[in-house]
C-alpha cells in the first residue's frame, strides 16, 4: 500500500461547501436569496396598507380594507406592478392574510353573543345557513366553478375576505378564484353601504332592527360599520355584535366543509397528500378567541392588536387586489357577478324577514 504524497489534497465535491452556513454560522444562502426576492413586494403591500389604515383614521366611514384591494386592482390595471414585486405580493396574499385571520380572533369573545337575544341568534344562524346553502346550490346552475362557488358562499355568509381566506385551502382554490371572490365582496358590500340605510329608512325600521339587519347581511366588518353607522350609533353598536357573532362561525364552517371534502376525497393539499382537517391558521383563530374569552390577553395589549390586524389584512388585500385583472373579470365575470348578487339578496331577504318575524 502506498502512502499519499504530501502534495495530495482531498477534493471538495462542491467548492461552495467551503463557505457553507455550517462553517460560517450565517443563515443559509437560499434563505437570504428568498428574503431578498420577497422583500420588495411585501414592503410595497405593507406601505399601501399603512396608507389605507391612516386614511381610515382620518375618514372613519371609509373602509380601509376595501380601499386597499381597490388600489391593488387599479395598480394591476394600470400596469404599475413590476415583475420584481410579484413574488412578495404572492407571499403576502397567502401568509399575511392567514396571520390576519388568527389575529382577528383576539378581537372576538364568546361573550359577544350575550348581546343578542335567543330569537335574534336563531335568525342569524338561519341567515348564515340559508345564504351558504343557496349559494352552493346556485353556483353550478350559473356555471360558476366549484372552488369559486364555495369561496363566495363562505365570504357572503360569514365575514367577507377573511372568510374567503379561511376557506381557500379547503376549497383548493387558486389565487384568481380568491381574488375574484374578494372582488365580489368588495362590489356588493360597497353597494350595501349605500342601499341598506336607504332601505331601512323607507321601511321604517327601528335602529335596533336596522343594525341587526346590517350585521347579519353585510359582508365585511368595515362595511357593516359604515352601513350601520349611517343609521345611528345605537344601530352601529348592535350591528357590530351581530357581525362578530357571524365571524365566530367561521371556524366551525371551515372545519365542517373540511370533514365533508376529506371524506369525499376532494380536499387535496398536493400530490398524494390530503389537506388538513382544519387549516392551521383556522385552529389558531379558534385558540385566539378562546384566549380572549378566558381573559388571558392583557388589556394593555388589546389596543395594539386591532391596528396590527388591520395592517396585515390590508397588506393582504392590496396583494390580492393585484391579482384582479379587470379586463378578464369583465370578459368572464358575468356569472360570478350574478352569483354574488343572488347571494347578497338571499342574505338580506332572509335576515330581514326573520327579524320582522321575531319582532
Amino acid at each position: 500500500m502506498t502512502r499519499p504524497q504530501p502534495t495530495d489534497r482531498p477534493a471538495l465535491a462542491d467548492p461552495r461547501a467551503a463557505a457553507s452556513p455550517a462553517t460560517t454560522g450565517g443563515p443559509p444562502a437560499s434563505s437570504l436569496a428568498a428574503a431578498r426576492r420577497l422583500a420588495p413586494g411585501i414592503a410595497a403591500a405593507v406601505a399601501v396598507a399603512a396608507l389605507c389604515v391612516g386614511l381610515t383614521t382620518v375618514v372613519p366611514v371609509l373602509p380601509g380594507l376595501l380601499v386597499a384591494i381597490a388600489l391593488g386592482a387599479v395598480a394591476r390595471s394600470a400596469g404599475a406592478v413590476p415583475a420584481s414585486l410579484e413574488p412578495g405580493l404572492a407571499w403576502t396574499s397567502r401568509r399575511l392574510l392567514r396571520a390576519g385571520v388568527v389575529l382577528l380572533g383576539l378581537q372576538l369573545s364568546l361573550g359577544d353573543l350575550l348581546g343578542l337575544g335567543a330569537r335574534e341568534v336563531a335568525v342569524l344562524l338561519v341567515t348564515v345557513a340559508a345564504t351558504f346553502s343557496a349559494t352552493l346550490w346556485l353556483g353550478p346552475r350559473l356555471g360558476v366553478g366549484r372552488a369559486l362557488t364555495l369561496l363566495v358562499a363562505t365570504g357572503f355568509s360569514i365575514c367577507g375576505a377573511a372568510a374567503v381566506a379561511g376557506m381557500s385551502p379547503v376549497a383548493d382554490a387558486d389565487e384568481e378564484d380568491v381574488a375574484t371572490a374578494v372582488a365580489l365582496v368588495t362590489v356588493y358590500g360597497s353597494l350595501a353601504i349605500v342601499a341598506l340605510p336607504l332601505l331601512a329608512g323607507v321601511l321604517g325600521l327601528t335602529d335596533r332592527t336596522a343594525g341587526l339587519w346590517a350585521g347579519m347581511s353585510v359582508h365585511e366588518v368595515a362595511q357593516v360599520v359604515a352601513a350601520a353607522g349611517t343609521v345611528s350609533a345605537a344601530a352601529l353598536a348592535v350591528a357590530v355584535v351581530a357581525k362578530l357573532a357571524r365571524v365566530l362561525l367561521l371556524a366551525p364552517l371551515v372545519a365542517g366543509v373540511g370533514v365533508v371534502r376529506r371524506r369525499a376525497g376532494g380536499a387535496v393539499a398536493g400530490p398524494g397528500r390530503r389537506a388538513p382537517l382544519v387549516p392551521l391558521f383556522v385552529a389558531g383563530f379558534v385558540v385566539a378567541v378562546l384566549v380572549r374569552s378566558a381573559g388571558l390577553v392583557p388589556d394593555a395589549v388589546l389596543p395594539a392588536v386591532k391596528p396590527v390586524t388591520t395592517l396585515a389584512l390590508g397588506a393582504a388585500m392590496t396583494a390580492l387586489g393585484t391579482q384582479i385583472h379587470v379586463g378578464r373579470l369583465v370578459r368572464t365575470g358575468g356569472r360570478p357577478l350574478a352569483l354574488g348578487a343572488a347571494s347578497t339578496v338571499v342574505a338580506a331577504a332572509v335576515s330581514l324577514g326573520g327579524l320582522l318575524l321575531v319582532g
